[in-house]
């Protein structure tokens, strides 16, 4: 039986499905050069299917995503749709007659308010579960915020079924059975509660990806009998009890096995301990009783992966006198309660990476650990480890390439470092002096953190090489270097609360995948940086508490101010001036509500381990110095406060409807308090005080239901303060400042005086229309529409409370 894959936009799909009726067969574009009927019958209930749907975000010319029809019988075997698919998938969706279906993927998609379709066990009730030829069906990676429908059931030709990733709750329908063909079933990342699914009668069955939902109960013995079950992941979810699988001559085929984060009371590692055939084991976080027997392992004559965090392991049993013999490639023993560095490691030739961070280790790291021939990735971070054993340039023959050994007491000179290092991390710590020129000989050294130590000297030049800098809260001196090569490979830098002069090195405008960018806490001397709107992808930029000078305005004949990928902007604490022109905010990435944590994903270079690090940035908030630890894209802040920047400010501000912390305060703003700020839905910080502003308080602040912090004192404030839950929460001192403000919480009452009403009619329409051509500035912009707005400025900073940390003085930071 053959195959073809459609490549087309389901728009287009459509289109030709309502003219094709009078016609017996549909076709379909495939790969751009060559055709492919598929039956009308099955054109038909996946066009149905797609209408069902917002799906303008469907993109078949994406190789991932696509139709396959079978060539002789046109009909759909095979259906891939991710992240694009927006609606309610019902019971008797069309998707339930393509009963030929042997493959399906929906992965990512928005399905909300239903059930998951039995019907994949006979596929006759509606019009996915016509497609019967399916081998291969992957709903995964969606958002379905719905039950598991009863009606995937009835697509009994399924051999692969994928519904990983969509907020689905409730239980597995026990039609799952019907599905007697399925090869791999993933259901990973839902929301699904009760006991284990009914998959024992699914004899084929190879993978079966459980993770990241609710299940309870016991594991059932018959899944380790099953004759081709291999991977079996049943991580993160609240499986109990022990394990016990029966007595059988032939031995288990499983070779993945994943019970991390559950919450198991038994002893399950000694019966685990007969499943010879594994190679990958993760028992994380079980929660049991007892301590974990390292030695019961060496009974896994395969095993190359052993995951055993955030369990207590027996002392005895990682001394250099257990007999354990093991290829072991990958351990981690993160979060442990160790309290000694275990020396089984010396046992282990083939092992490649290890991970004890987290522990309770002193003292230092012995001089064999580096002579592990294999060895490529080292985590020491979170211990109390001060030094290496042996000669200064112990490390240098290792073959170690990535080396983290963050939140230790190491203390000196930075190491001379193995030759091929990529990764290296030795963030606070207490290294003392320069950092040593010895990093430019790493030719393969892509990411260096070094911050909160006690650096001393310049930055070297060559680090400009790298893709990932972070020299943050040292004592750093001179410039930063001005030798940024074009086509650098540099995403993030971060230099701030160092004693840095000079200028911003104009050659960053070279470094074109640069995102994040912070300066904060120096003494840099410069104009506003326009010239870095050229980087189609900064995300982050921070210049606050510097030298900075001059207007924030773009000079005459440049437009708008650029930057459309920027969320946090923060230039507080300069001498900036001018003000704001009303475009100044149109275009900004930060109009949409959609982005992600600022968050690197790296995979070392032997392909076997990926590890992910975080940036941070601290901000001025209600006068406290805090740090934000997890830097958000999909929220946006800005925070211009401290500066001489005056003028109105933009209506143009009410575009950013990702925006949750605005600061304005301490500059000299003038004009009234934008209605637009009304539109702001996810404002949770907002402090225009110490300002000129005049005017009364926007009844629709009020009315922002995130809204927790709000200063406007010491403006020319009038009228009566807007009555809300958000705004009358508020302390006294929020509003004072404003001899024309009165209600609460002000003590001055509004009844019985003769101030002005809290929104003045005519004023407010004309607002009104302002902002509603604001709405329209977002459709359609041009040259024209400078000629008829206002001047205005805008600031913002915040920090939510569930991501701040106050810093004191000498406080050790918690990562």
């Amino acid at each position: 039986m053959s195959e073809s894959c459609v490549r087309l936009h389901f728009l287009s799909l459509i289109l030709l499905c309502c003219v094709s009726h009078s016609t017996s067969f549909f076709t379909f574009k495939v790969d751009s050069s060559s055709y492919v009927a598929c039956g009308p019958h099955q054109t038909q209930a996946l066009t149905e299917f797609m209408n069902e749907f917002d799906s303008s975000h469907c993109n078949l010319s994406d190789p991932f995503n696509g139709v396959w029809c079978d060539n002789s019988t046109g009909a759909v075997t095979k259906l891939r749709l991710s992240d694009c698919l927006s609606g309610t998938l019902k019971p008797n969706s069309s998707l339930f007659r393509l009963h030929h279906l042997r493959y399906l993927f929906l992965s990512g998609n928005n399905f909300t308010s239903s059930t998951l379709p039995f019907e994949f066990g006979n596929l006759n009730s509606s019009s996915l579960f016509e497609l019967h030829h399916l081998s291969y069906l992957d709903l995964g990676s969606n958002n379905f915020s719905s039950s598991l429908p009863s009606e995937f059931g009835n697509l009994n030709r399924l051999e692969f079924l994928d519904l990983s990733t969509n907020d689905f709750f409730g239980k597995v329908p026990p039609t799952i059975s019907n599905l007697t063909s399925l090869t791999e079933l993933y259901l990973q990342n839902n929301q699904l509660t009760g006991s284990f699914p009914l998959v024992q009668n699914l004899t084929m069955l190879v993978v079966l990806n459980l993770v990241g939902n609710h299940f309870s109960g016991t594991i059932p013995s018959s899944l380790t009998t099953m004759p081709f079950l291999s991977h079996l992941d049943l991580r993160v979810n609240d499986l109990t009890g022990s394990i016990e699988f029966p007595n059988s001559s032939t031995p288990s085929r499983l070779e993945y096995l994943y019970l991390g984060n559950n919450h198991f009371e038994g002893k399950i590692i000694e019966p685990i301990s007969k499943l010879i055939n594994l190679t990958h084991l993760d028992l994380s976080f079980l929660n049991t009783s007892y301590p974990v027997d390292f030695r019961l392992f060496s009974s896994l004559k395969s095993l190359l992966h052993l995951d055993l965090s955030g369990n207590s392991i027996s002392p005895a049993s990682l001394g250099s006198k257990s007999d354990i013999s093991i290829d072991l490639e990958i351990l981690l023993l993160r979060g442990c309660g160790i309290k000694e560095f275990p020396n089984i490691l010396k046992n282990l030739e083939k092992l490649e990476n290890i991970d004890i961070s987290g522990n309770m280790i002193k003292g230092k790291v012995p001089e064999w650990l580096w002579k592990l021939p294999r060895l490529n990735t080292v985590f020491l971070s979170n211990n109390s480890f001060n030094g290496f054993e042996g000669p200064v340039d112990v490390l240098v023959n290792s073959s170690v390439k990535t080396l983290f050994m963050e939140q230790n007491y190491f203390e000196g000179a930075i190491p001379l470092l193995p030759l091929y290092i990529t990764d290296f991390s030795a963030l606070d710590n207490r290294f003392t002096g320069s950092i040593p020129l010895s990093v430019c000989n790493y030719r393969s050294l892509m990411l260096l953190r070094l911050p909160y130590n006690k650096l001393t000297g310049p930055i070297p030049q060559c680090l400009s090489n790298l893709t990932f800098v972070n020299l943050r809260k040292n004592n750093l001196e001179g410039s930063i270097p001005d030798a940024f090569y074009k086509s650098s490979s540099l995403r993030s830098l971060d230099v701030g609360y160092n004693r840095l002069t000079g200028k911003l090195p104009r050659s960053l405008q070279n470094c074109s995948s640069l995102d994040f960018l912070v300066v904060d806490h120096n003494r840099i001397k410069d104009k506003f940086p326009f010239w870095l709107k050229s980087l189609p992808n900064l995300k982050v930029l921070v210049l606050s508490s510097n030298r900075f000078y001059g207007s924030i305005s773009p000079p005459p004949g440049q437009g708008l101010l650029g930057f459309p990928e920027l969320h946090i902007f923060e230039i507080s604490d300069n001498k900036f001036t001018g003000s704001l022109p009303p475009t100044y905010f149109v275009n900004w990435k930060a109009t949409y509500e959609d982005g992600s944590l600022y968050m690197v994903h790296i995979k070392n270079t032997s392909g076997r381990l990926c590890y992910t690090y975080t940036e941070a940035i601290d901000l001025q908030y209600k006068g406290l110095l805090m740090e934000q630890k997890f830097v958000l894209t999909s929220y946006a802040t800005i925070d211009f406060s401290g500066n001489r920047i005056e003028g109105q400010i933009p209506e143009s501000i009410g575009l950013l409807k990702a925006l949750i912390a605005l600061n304005f305060s301490n500059n000299a703003f003038t004009g009234r308090i934008p209605l637009s700020l009304s539109n702001l839905g996810k404002l949770e910080s907002l402090d225009l005080s110490s300002n000129h502003l005049s005017g009364t308080i926007p009844n629709g602040l009020g009315s922002l239901s995130f809204l927790e912090y709000i200063n406007v004192s010491h403006n020319q404030l009038k009228g009566e303060i807007p009555q809300g839950t958000q705004i009358t929460g508020q302390a006294k001192s929020s509003f004072e400042g404003n001899s024309g403000l009165c209600g609460l919480p002000l003590q001055e009452t509004c009844f019985g005086t003769n101030v002005p009403p809290t929104q003045e009619p005519p004023e407010e329409d004309q607002d009104q229309v302002q902002v509603l051509n604001w709405k329209a500035v977002v459709i359609a912009y041009g040259p024209g529409l400078l000629l008829g707005l206002v001047i205005a400025h805008v600031m913002a900073s915040y920090k939510p409370e569930w991501l701040i940390k106050i810093i004191g003085p000498n406080k050790r930071r918690n990562h």
